[in-house]
């Protein structure tokens, strides 16, 4: 046990080296170019179609825009082109290596280094290096797969996995203290081509979406359309505090969130953090990231505070979908190399903290074609405006047929204790069209028009149609899937995901839509008299059909829930029932028949999904239980045995009395910790004999989850009952307030 006199060092010891850290001087900046304009240096460590045309031969060019414009397959000439130009370029910055950057289904990305070297043998058996890098080695890799997660798609023996260039995301540069490496954005799959990775799926649906849009298109009149490309814009939420706290906190080192800790006296009731001045060691943290991430052509446009203390926002301007996944997996990636840089830790978990609000990755997404023309924006013509309505009409549709895998894609331990809160879209997938949108949705089914003020208005010109507002609605946070004027914004999305996950689900799903709306079309076109007739027709049923995926209310209200549950929309409030769609072969059947993902490579994601949900909460069990027994007993016990002491000196009958109700409650919650600490224990243990490991995550979401929260609870209430001198975890009040004074 503690003495009180070690816990009082150890306590003093964390608070000392916060001391040491908010007085010391700023650190300076790692990048001198924040004060140049960002016009530049931005991109200037990213290798892409525009460097490419610059540098490469014109034949050799042409045939790149060839392999991505028409699906050509790129020659070994051209490859070599491109090797020998990207190797000189980046030799030239500084870079001594290169990796194929794929993205594993770990949740993580991956990297194996390799030095841009070729050993010559003189003739006298001398050894010399040059630099060299071949068309081979850049579109492709072999690195070990038999360590990276398969799902049971093949034997742990079998160790072939390739890593393959995917030459539309930029390949970039990063900056190391001791040298550079040029890292190639590839996807990753096995020896049999099945996809061990999320970006093989993400580019295969979007090569869906662009084909079953582009078809759709041609029929309602843009019949010169050749592509369709899904934009994306990640808003990233996230939490900083100084790290010496993180040092001290075994929940954080291990889990990424606060497993113990009372909540503080303030916490974001004042309201007065949200859009609040960043503090200055914030800022200067924040500052350095973007200009790493500016290098990197990460296309960073705002950031501020967020709602809860500590907590703040990132968000880049909208890209293809593709290359936006790449650079939201980059930016949690650098926002955590920077904070250590400058003392502080960077917390990307949904809900690193209880009691106030967790964080997200909203999601904007829209459709565009090839002249760059956003499909749900209202345009300036009659046609532009009834093909926003009915590129509209087909996602509502799509989300309301796959509304069930868009809430799979989202699942995750971390996200379990952030959907439903106050500051997130609950667990039932929804759609906020706004009041006019939703109100010319209804006014299309029953025939009649929408009425708006001219300012408010654009005429779409056509007799049938009622005039559409543009952005005419207000955002609503309690919605998963919001529509913002001229994208959908997908809310629901936890801040740690992977974006390619629920972007490829989302992507399909139009996708599956797009086609069946335009076998729809094909035959109400040979019925109607005229096409805007036709499209007008098919607009009015595809609102109806998809009309109980609307919502306009409250969604973290009780009715929203019974309504739901009446409407017949799916319900998945854990993120184990949520995993379960993906056995059911109804609900995946569209993403096999849009050829974006096979059965066992959905079969191999739920299994995967499912061992991670267990070993992730059998680590915050395990960590729960590590430090009520290493920290909360001793400290709570060497309270008790101060206050016995206390309690023999005093004089008064009426301080006895007083002094011993506190003994007592402190003690009922020591006895609450031994017992809650014992079940959990006991049931953690049992659970290791289960072989199902669905079995094990639904016993874990149930009642080992609750146990849990029942320890919790009681160490939470034994906190507000001991000495501060005494407790030996850094608190929330100094976590979450000490940047204010850093």
């Amino acid at each position: 046990m503690f003495t009180t006199d070690d816990i009082t060092h150890k306590r003093r010891e964390t608070m000392h080296q916060f001391t040491f850290a908010k007085t010391r001087s700023q650190p300076v900046s790692h990048h001198a170019k924040e004060r140049q304009p960002i016009s530049e240096y931005f991109g200037e460590l990213t290798f892409g179609l525009g460097q490419m045309r610059d540098k490469l031969p014109r034949e050799a060019y042409q045939g790149l825009i060839r392999t991505l414009e028409q699906g050509k397959k790129l020659t070994k000439e051209t490859a070599d082109d491109v090797a020998l130009a990207v190797k000189e370029w980046s030799v030239a910055k500084g870079c001594t290596h290169f990796c194929h950057w794929f993205q594993p289904m770990t949740g993580l990305t991956a990297e194996k280094h390799d030095a841009f070297i070729s050993i010559q043998r003189s003739y006298h058996s001398e050894l010399g290096v040059m630099e060299k890098f071949t068309g081979g080695q850049l579109i492709q890799g072999e690195p070990d797969a038999s360590s990276f997660p398969s799902g049971g798609m093949r034997s742990t023996f079998e160790a072939r996995g390739y890593t393959a260039w995917d030459p539309s995301s930029p390949m970039f540069i990063l900056e190391g203290e001791h040298g550079h490496t040029l890292c190639i954005p590839t996807v990753f799959f096995g020896y049999h081509g099945e996809a061990l990775d999320n970006k093989t799926p993400l580019l295969r649906s979007a090569q869906a979406l662009s084909k079953e849009a582009s078809e759709f298109l041609k029929l309602i009149g843009d019949v010169d359309v050749k592509t369709v490309t899904a934009t994306l814009g990640t808003e990233q939420e996230y939490f900083v505090i100084d790290r010496s706290f993180v040092s001290k906190r075994p929940d954080l080192i291990l889990t990424g969130r606060t497993l113990l800790g009372a909540p503080s006296p303030r916490g974001q009731q004042l309201e007065d953090h949200y859009f609040g001045a960043i503090p200055t060691r914030v800022k200067a943290f924040m500052e350095d990231a973007e200009v790493e991430l500016y290098k990197l052509g990460v296309p960073i446009k705002t950031r501020h505070n967020e709602v809860a203390p500590s907590q703040f926002e990132v968000a880049p301007i909208f890209e293809n979908a593709n290359i936006a996944s790449d650079h939201n997996t980059l930016t949690m990636d650098v926002l955590k190399r920077v904070a250590i840089r400058h003392g502080l830790t960077c917390l990307i978990h949904e809900k690193p903290f209880a009691g106030i609000n967790g964080s997200g990755k909203h999601c904007n997404w829209s459709v565009c074609n090839d002249k760059g023309e956003n499909l749900l924006d209202p345009g300036n013509t009659p046609h532009q405006n009834l093909r926003m309505l009915a590129v509209t009409t087909v996602v509502l549709k799509a989300v309301f047929d796959h509304c069930d895998a868009l809430r799979a894609s989202i699942a995750s331990p971390g996200n379990d204790h952030r959907l439903g809160g106050n500051e997130a879209p609950p667990a039932i997938i929804s759609v906020f069209l706004g009041s006019l949108l939703d109100k010319i949705l209804n006014s299309i089914e029953k025939g009649e028009a929408a009425k708006a003020t001219e300012q408010q208005i654009i005429s779409l010109g056509v007799s049938q149609i009622p005039d559409i507002s543009k952005d005419y609605t207000d955002r609503n946070r309690t919605s998963p899937f919001a529509f913002t004027g001229n994208k959908f914004e997908f809310r629901a999305v936890g801040s740690s995901a992977n974006v390619a996950v629920p972007v490829t689900i989302l992507n399909t799903a139009a996708a599956d839509s797009f086609k069946k709306a335009t076998t729809r079309l094909k035959e109400l076109l040979a019925k109607k008299s005229g096409r805007d007739e036709a499209v007008m027709e098919l607009i009015k049923e595809l609102a109806k059909e998809s009309k109980a995926i609307r919502f306009e209310g409250n969604g973290y209200s009780l009715e929203w829930q019974k309504e739901a549950k009446a409407r017949k929309l799916p319900i998945f409030d854990t993120t184990v029932e949520a995993l379960e769609v993906f056995n059911t072969p109804k609900a995946i059947a569209f993403l096999v028949d849009n050829n974006v993902l096979s059965k066992p490579e959905i079969e191999s994601r739920y299994h995967i999904a499912v061992e991670r949900y267990v070993k992730t909460v059998e680590i915050e069990m395990s960590t729960c239980l590590e430090m009520a027994m290493q920290y909360v007993i001793p400290t709570v016990e060497s309270q008790l045995v101060a206050m016995d002491a206390a309690h023999k000196t005093l004089s008064t009958t009426t301080a006895k009395k007083l002094h011993g109700a506190r003994m007592e409650a402190l003690e009922e919650a020591l006895e609450q910790i031994l017992t809650s600490h014992k079940t959990l224990k006991s049931g953690l243990e049992k659970l290791h004999e289960e072989k199902s490991e669905a079995t094990k995550a639904k016993t874990l979401s149930t009642e080992l989850m609750e146990h849990m929260r029942k320890l919790r609870a009681a160490c939470d209430s034994a906190e507000t009952m001991t000495a501060d001198s005494l407790w030996p975890l850094p608190k929330y009040r100094e976590m979450l307030f000490a940047h204010t004074i850093a």
